[in-house]
């Protein structure tokens, strides 16, 4: 159905007022229908409902939402958000642990968490991550289809598409597919020089049944039918990177730039559909020099759709700092206008993070968003009252504002003086407060 129909459909379903909660938002943006989502979108970005309304409707921002909890908008004009993995490996399956991870990520400002468990009991934990958290929740059907079919080749195209109906219907916010990407596209990669080959999971898993079975990408050949699932329940369709490059060594080439060239068609296909769209793109590892063309590239070719990237590590050398090299990456990438980051962990590369690590990955991509909406926008209103704070002493609310007020607790000495044990009573800010404000 094109935009026109499905304009004149959402309508014809008015009723004079804002529409039902569950409403197909995409539907009644292009119907100009501001529904709550919408409103509370817009006051937490400090937007007119109408600005937001029209962004939604052209594709250009998306909104994840979850039973009534707390929507998250994605994308151009509005604030850079985070996403945390979390999830048991073939491994190590932990359940309490992931569940802390959850938690812990949530506490120190993730937008979105996405579960990425491929052993133990999937399901439980799925609906344990659930449970403990608020934000709006993403994953991988395929991750689990593979999980529970113990081999690539004996997964079909019933089971992806069943896999995907039940994670739908348990109540998940967004869903990840590899889909922009063909047989013939595989057999191209074959020939192009790169250091680290392929390093998308869910694309390795994608082009393995692909090659093993003969047949051309499965969520290609049924994507309709996962669009019809997806707009059912209004869940956001992630279209998964599987071409981007694993060293700032492999430069974006001709798979890559073909890969952003379909995915911008399934991203139209799916809006036709009814379905939002998130494009992953530019992730892994790219040499910083190049993240603002890169950015710039696939808004370009995407029609400024919300771009998803992880990282990216603009170094390959920071091993077990990878999330302050993706601090550094994420900055400049969001600063270029990618609206989304996937967060690094210090153990990326090295093991499954723990909990320590997934606040330290979420704090650090918390400041990667902050500079690049500051790189976008002009400095941000926190880090003047922060300034204000900090010239009047105010411990406190220093650290009530600070991204990780906990850790700047812990580091500042608990003295009956204001200052801090840096100048103590040489503080410069002291010695000179009469002088400059007789």
């Amino acid at each position: 159905m094109d935009k026109s129909k499905r304009a004149l459909k959402a309508h014809e379903n008015r009723s004079g007022e804002s529409m039902p909660l569950n409403e197909n938002l995409l539907d009644a943006s292009i119907a100009g229908n501001e529904v709550q989502a919408i409103y509370t979108v817009a006051k937490a970005e400090g937007l007119r409902p109408n600005i937001l309304l029209k962004q939604i409707a052209s594709g250009r921002v998306v909104i994840m939402q979850r039973d009534g909890r707390q929507p998250v908008g994605i994308g151009e004009g509005l604030r850079t958000k985070i996403n945390a993995n979390i999830g048991t490996s073939a491994e190590v399956f932990d359940i309490d642990e992931e569940i802390k991870k959850a938690k812990t990520a949530e506490k120190y400002g993730t937008d979105t968490i996405t579960d990425l468990s491929m052993g133990g009991p999937i399901d439980e934990i799925r609906r344990l991550i659930s449970e403990a958290t608020n934000t709006p929740l993403t994953t991988v059907p395929l991750y689990q289809t593979v999980m529970e079919a113990g081999s690539f080749k004996a997964i079909t195209e019933y089971n992806l598409v069943q896999m995907i109906r039940k994670h739908v219907d348990e109540g998940i916010s967004s869903i990840v597919v590899h889909a922009g990407f063909t047989l013939e596209m595989l057999e191209k990669l074959r020939g192009v020089k790169r250091i680290m080959g392929m390093v998308s999971k869910g694309g390795s898993f994608t082009s393995a049944w692909m090659l093993q079975n003969n047949k051309e990408n499965p969520f290609l050949s049924q994507f309709d039918e996962i669009c019809r699932i997806l707009a059912e329940r209004d869940v956001v369709l992630s279209l998964g990177n599987t071409m981007r490059s694993g060293c700032v060594y492999d430069p974006m080439d001709g798979p890559q730039d073909e890969e952003i060239e379909m995915n911008a068609e399934l991203a139209k296909r799916a809006n036709d559909l009814g379905v939002q769209v998130i494009i992953e793109g530019m992730g892994g590892h790219v040499s910083p020099n190049v993240i603002p063309d890169y950015v710039a590239h696939y808004k370009k070719k995407t029609d400024h759709r919300p771009l998803f990237v992880a990282g990216p590590l603009p170094i390959d050398i920071g091993v077990g700092y990878d999330h302050i090299s993706g601090c550094v990456g994420g900055a400049l990438a969001s600063g270029a206008g990618a609206d989304y980051l996937c967060y690094i962990t210090p153990s990326e590369h090295l093991a499954l993070p723990n909990v320590a690590q997934v606040r330290e990955g979420v704090v650090a991509f918390k400041i990667a968003a902050h500079i690049g909406d500051s790189l976008k926008y002009g400095p941000r209103p926190e880090d003047k009252k922060l300034a204000e704070f900090r010239r009047a002493m105010d411990w406190e609310n220093q650290f009530s504002i600070a991204i990780d007020g906990d850790r700047a607790r812990e580091i500042h000495p608990q003295t009956e003086t204001k200052s801090c044990s840096m100048c103590g009573k040489y503080c410069a800010v002291a010695i000179m407060e009469d002088y400059l404000n007789p």
